[in-house]
């Protein structure tokens, strides 16, 4: 418990200064006094979160594979397979920066962005997007500080990225006028210091990352895509099932829209923590199970579901007394202030099943079975969002929306925790562990028509 909380907190140490950084920003612009300005970041929240997911999917990969390595204490391996992982995230990631950009419009008004609301999105989107190389890099570099168990170079990196958005934002927002736009630039600025302060203690003091050659690279393509294709799916489902409740949001006005944009800031501030422990729980299972440790692998897991439940109450609580002064900081009003209200209290306790999803999916990442992950974040987002989304806007009205994206994440989290369990019981101590069957048939078919 001990490790998993010293992990989590210097992690989210890290995450909460960059969450934080975006709650400041949606401060600031909503101090200019424009509806649509907020409505805006609620519409490009939902595609940004889909590009995140590309980068996430990557840090995954790269942390689970070096941090098995370093267990096993084969750390010029580490070395190279994060090495390789990093050049294919930063290619890859290249590649659907590109489609994405070039599409800003379309999808904007896919989910139900009109008029100036969908123009101010587009433009915001059209700075930040190209920039997910960048952020690729920053993410797979804090995985590999927390593979070798250094968790406070990896906070510091967040930490630099997050404090360069802060002195920037005022600046590009309000001294030089660009409102959105600033906000935007300012974040691909702390985007590129992330990756530089995090690259420095890796080749300062864990040996650099070599410089890729091919046939090493086609060597550890296999076990990077078992890890980063299955958690790449995993990760979109998360904006897939968030782009439904943006667009059912939508039908109730931009106050409505404005209003779930200030609560998705709210939400990774008040929870950092917890964002924090899915990272930092990974390495901790996946050293162990390469070192064959298997008591501690499950004791590690049982402790990160117990930690996921303290951490989700006390945080509850304190959203709850502070709620009246976060609606005021904002000058939020009518539905919006409801809005605020209702997450801020009996909905923040739902994310204690969350928070069992991010454990579950870290044991599966990094005990083999990354397609359980996928399988389960694909039914949060779909049976478990979709139809409680729709029938609690139809009930409910706006604040049926977020009830209903609260409800459906009951049964998931209590099937993230059973199959986690399973898992981490059928591991097998000192082995590597066995690619399940879907997974292995998917690379079979890959190699084939490659």
């Amino acid at each position: 418990m001990r490790h998993v909380s010293v992990m989590s907190f210097t992690a989210s140490l890290g995450l909460m200064a960059v969450f934080l950084v975006d709650f400041i920003d949606m401060l600031f612009i909503s101090m200019l006094g424009n509806a649509a300005l907020a409505a805006a970041i609620g519409y490009a929240g939902s595609i940004l979160f889909f590009t995140t997911s590309i980068s996430i999917a990557f840090a995954i990969a790269t942390g689970a594979l070096a941090a098995r390595a370093i267990g096993r204490g084969d750390l010029d391996h580490a070395r190279c397979v994060a090495s390789h992982a990093v050049t294919f995230g930063v290619v890859i990631s290249a590649i659907l920066a590109l489609i994405v950009w070039l599409n800003l419009g379309a999808l904007v008004a896919l989910l139900g962005a009109q008029g100036e609301v969908a123009e101010l999105a587009v433009d915001y989107l059209a700075i930040i997007v190209p920039s997910l190389p960048i952020l690729v890099v920053a993410m797979a570099g804090g995985a590999i500080l927390r593979a070798h168990g250094a968790a406070q170079p990896a906070m510091w990196s967040t930490i630099g990225g997050a404090a360069v958005n802060a002195v920037l934002d005022p600046i590009f927002i309000f001294a030089m006028g660009m409102e959105l736009q600033g906000a935007a630039l300012a974040s691909v600025f702390a985007r590129t210091a992330m990756a530089a302060i995090a690259l420095r203690p890796i080749f300062t003091q864990y040996g650099g990352l070599p410089r890729p050659e091919i046939g090493p690279m086609i060597a550890d393509f296999r076990p990077i895509a078992a890890l980063a294709f299955p958690a790449l799916l995993t990760n979109i489902a998360t904006p897939v099932g968030q782009a439904w409740v943006v667009r059912e949001m939508a039908r109730f006005g931009e106050d409505a829209v404005a209003g779930m944009a200030i609560v998705g800031r709210i939400t990774p501030l008040a929870f950092a923590v917890i964002f924090a422990l899915s990272g930092a729980i990974g390495p901790i299972i996946g050293q162990n199970a390469g070192a064959g440790d298997q008591p501690r692998v499950r004791r590690a897991f049982l402790d990160g579901l117990i930690f996921v439940g303290v951490y989700v109450l006390f945080a509850a609580l304190v959203l709850f007394f502070l709620r009246g002064l976060i609606a005021a900081l904002f000058d939020a009003e009518g539905i919006t202030r409801e809005l605020i209200f209702l997450f801020c209290g009996p909905l923040a306790l739902a994310w204690a099943f969350n928070g069992w999803i991010f454990v579950g999916n870290a044991s599966f990442n990094n005990l083999g079975h990354p397609f359980y992950s996928t399988t389960i974040n694909w039914g949060r987002n779909t049976l478990g969002t979709i139809p409680f989304v729709s029938l609690g806007a139809w009930w409910l009205g706006a604040p049926g929306v977020l009830i209903g994206q609260a409800a459906g994440g009951v049964a998931f989290g209590l099937l993230a925790i059973w199959l986690g369990l399973r898992v981490v019981e059928e591991a097998k101590p000192g082995a590597a562990p066995a690619l399940p069957p879907m997974q292995t048939r998917f690379l079979q078919l890959f190699a084939r028509h490659r």
